[in-house]
């Protein structure tokens, strides 16, 4: 991609554009501030001219002849130095800040939500950890450097042009001593920056590689301390860690060494100026006032230039940063929405496979030439050994994944042409693998129905027979379930998982191995519910325990990815094909296994 070519600076300015007049007014303000905080070495100049002149200083040169006149002149224009500088520091401090708050803001929301716009297989092939170190630490670090270092970029570039004219006004015949050192210290800067960028970006990597390990091992704290893997643990992290604390290393040992070299080019100037200007005014080719001016002017000019070294370092961190925040917003959306509307009221629930065919990425096809209709209003099942395809099904239908041939339709209509969202809004999943939010009980049932009440939300939880446990722990529905629902058994989750879904009135719903952590008591209970649910809607059920789908309209049998049997259970019993034989050993009329 083209735009993955330019600096990231300059991605970060094409970024940067609705912020430009807020950015220019910063700018503005920083520069005003550099001004009037150059001002008092020349007040100082006046005033020592006042006091070695007197009668013939510059300010009795403009009219103001009286010694006392003079320095409250001079006072009173020190008073007004001063407050314009502290206002105008106030204002770029403010600007600045509120600037780089507002950019941090929206690139972490854009960057979200592109990334919530990637499909599945984007997050399969990434970890979690490394993600989070994107929206979170790079975007961080990107603000850092709009909160200080940019104005600090803009304020070294105003001194130095702003001292470079005066001292050619003052003294040409020394200022070449001031200016001399400049190219080499912007030379080196430029050395430094190229030598640093790639060493920062790896500090970037690794500090990614720390977040992924860090998640990874906090979501399975339960495994580790169940293998007694600890001390395994803490030493791969600080492995990890080690890296980290070296590719940090290599370029502190860069950036570190910029500001005494840069204390030694100044230093050079300085002296020259010092000695130099210190002679032309005791031979009296310079006045008094102007010397002090120029000394405090170079001190002013080149001592200021060493937090180059400082700024330099956020730059080529933040630079880094930028990259790999732009880079996720370059991701290409492989799975982009259809531009059909269609309203879950308006949804039948015809649904309609014909010769799909996919595989996941790298790897051999789940599914060859599949074709299978699922009625509208009614129950359908599909059954098969674990690996064939089940699952896949579902998620080709949510369009988590795209078909590589054939198609899909929904009520006559390719799902590919379908607006995303419309397209999930008609269909309630409720996964074998559920998922809780760190919330309450009724916040996660209520998850995707932000507006139900709570009476609708107890409704529901009724329904998926869920009321009663809810009820009996510590706060009922206001009772915290905790990260991922840690503080609930497996039934408990998958019941309000149903619950959510049902309170979602979708007109398709999907049960994925729905009762399959649930006790058989548990599971009898559901099923009586879904009997009720399941009229004029669509259902989808995908299942291992047959017991749960015997009652289906019609079931479909899977095997390696292609449909092998079809019918209800009593014409499938009677075929005495593959689903015939497996019930004989669910049932225990046979010895085998599944």
């Amino acid at each position: 991609m083209a735009s993955s070519l330019r600096h990231p600076f300059q991605r970060l300015l094409a970024y940067g554009r609705q912020y430009q007049r807020q950015a220019w007014l910063a700018s503005l303000c920083s520069v005003l501030n550099t001004i009037f905080d150059l001002a008092p070495p020349a007040l100082i100049g006046i005033a020592i001219d006042i006091v070695v002149d007197q009668q013939d200083s510059i300010l009795a040169r403009w009219g103001i002849r009286e010694l006392r006149s003079q320095f409250i002149v001079l006072s009173l224009l020190t008073f007004v130095v001063w407050l314009l500088e502290s206002a105008f520091q106030y204002a770029y401090e403010w600007l600045w800040r509120n600037l780089a708050q507002s950019m941090e803001h929206d690139l972490r929301m854009d960057a979200y939500h592109h990334v919530q716009g990637l499909e599945l297989a984007y997050f399969e092939e990434r970890s979690t950890g490394e993600l989070m170190s994107t929206l979170n630490d790079d975007i961080n670090q990107l603000e850092r450097f709009l909160d200080q270092g940019a104005n600090q970029l803009l304020q070294m570039g105003a001194t130095v042009l702003i001292i470079g004219a005066t001292f050619f006004a003052l003294a040409p015949g020394l200022a070449w001593m001031a200016i001399v050192p400049m190219p080499l210290i912007v030379g080196g800067a430029i050395a430094f920056q190229k030598h640093l960028a790639p060493r920062y970006a790896k500090v970037r990597q690794r500090a990614g590689l720390i977040n992924a390990r860090l998640a990874n091992n906090l979501n399975g704290i339960a495994t580790i301390k169940s293998f007694t893997a600890e001390d395994y643990e803490l030493a791969q992290l600080s492995q990890e860690s080690q890296a980290y604390r070296l590719s940090n290393r290599r370029a502190i040992a860069l950036s570190a060494a910029f500001i005494p070299l840069i204390r030694i080019i100044i230093l050079i100037g300085f002296t020259g100026i010092l000695f130099y200007g210190g002679m032309a005014t005791a031979a009296g080719q310079l006045e008094a006032g102007t010397y002090t001016v120029l000394v405090f002017l170079t001190q002013r000019l080149l001592w200021p230039l060493t937090r180059l070294g400082d700024t330099l370092d956020q730059y080529q961190r933040a630079m880094a940063s930028t990259q790999r925040v732009m880079n996720l917003l370059d991701t290409p959306i492989a799975i982009p929405t259809g531009d059909v509307a269609f309203p879950a009221s308006q949804v039948s629930g015809d649904i309609v496979f014909e010769n799909v065919t996919f595989g996941y990425a790298n790897r051999q096809l789940i599914l060859r030439n599949l074709s299978l209709k699922i009625p509208a209003g009614k129950t359908t099942a599909i059954v098969g050994a674990t690996g064939s395809g089940k699952s896949t099904l579902v998620k080709l239908l949510l369009r988590f994944y795209e078909v590589n041939s054939g198609q899909i339709t929904l009520d006559g209509l390719d799902l590919q042409s379908l607006a995303l969202k419309d397209l999930r809004r008609a269909i309630g999943l409720v996964s074998q693998e559920v998922f809780l939010f760190h919330g309450s009980v009724a916040e996660n049932i209520a998850y995707g129905s932000f507006n139900a009440t709570i009476a609708e939300i107890t409704a529901a939880a009724k329904v998926a027979e869920a009321h009663d446990f809810i009820m009996g722990l510590p706060v009922g529905y206001d009772t915290v379930v905790g990260e991922r629902g840690q503080k609930l058994s497996g039934g408990q989750r998958q019941r309000l998982a149903i619950a959510r879904a049902l309170l979602k009135n979708p007109p398709i719903l999907i049960l994925d191995e729905a009762t399959s952590a649930v006790d058989n008591e548990t599971e009898a209970a559901i099923q009586r519910s879904l009997e009720k649910i399941t009229q004029d809607r669509t259902v989808v059920a995908i299942a291992h325990r047959l017991s749960t789908v015997r009652n289906a309209h019609c079931i479909y049998v899977m095997d390696q990815g292609e449909l092998i049997e079809s019918g209800t259970h009593e014409q499938l019993l009677r075929q005495d094909g593959v689903y015939a034989s497996l019930w004989r050993v669910q049932t225990g009329e046979s010895s085998g296994s599944l």
